[in-house]
């Protein structure tokens, strides 16, 4: 599993961590952390975009968007 930290980033850096991880490693999990609404929203699109499965857990201060 490839696990990033996008928090404290805006956006669209997050999205563009995601999409590249997902390009790097098309068989790989990607958990992505983020602790802004619309970076989680954009990164969950674009993985859907991409035809992969995505959770999101709330974790109290952020969200973890879960790639699979």
């Amino acid at each position: 599993m490839i696990e990033l930290d996008a928090r404290g980033l805006s956006c669209p850096e997050p999205m563009l961590m995601a999409k590249k991880a997902m390009k790097d490693a098309p068989s790989e999990e990607v958990s992505v952390s983020v602790d802004s609404a619309s970076a989680r929203d954009n990164i969950a699109r674009a993985a859907k975009i991409e035809g992969r499965d995505v959770t999101v857990s709330d974790t109290g201060d952020g969200w973890i968007v879960l790639i699979k």
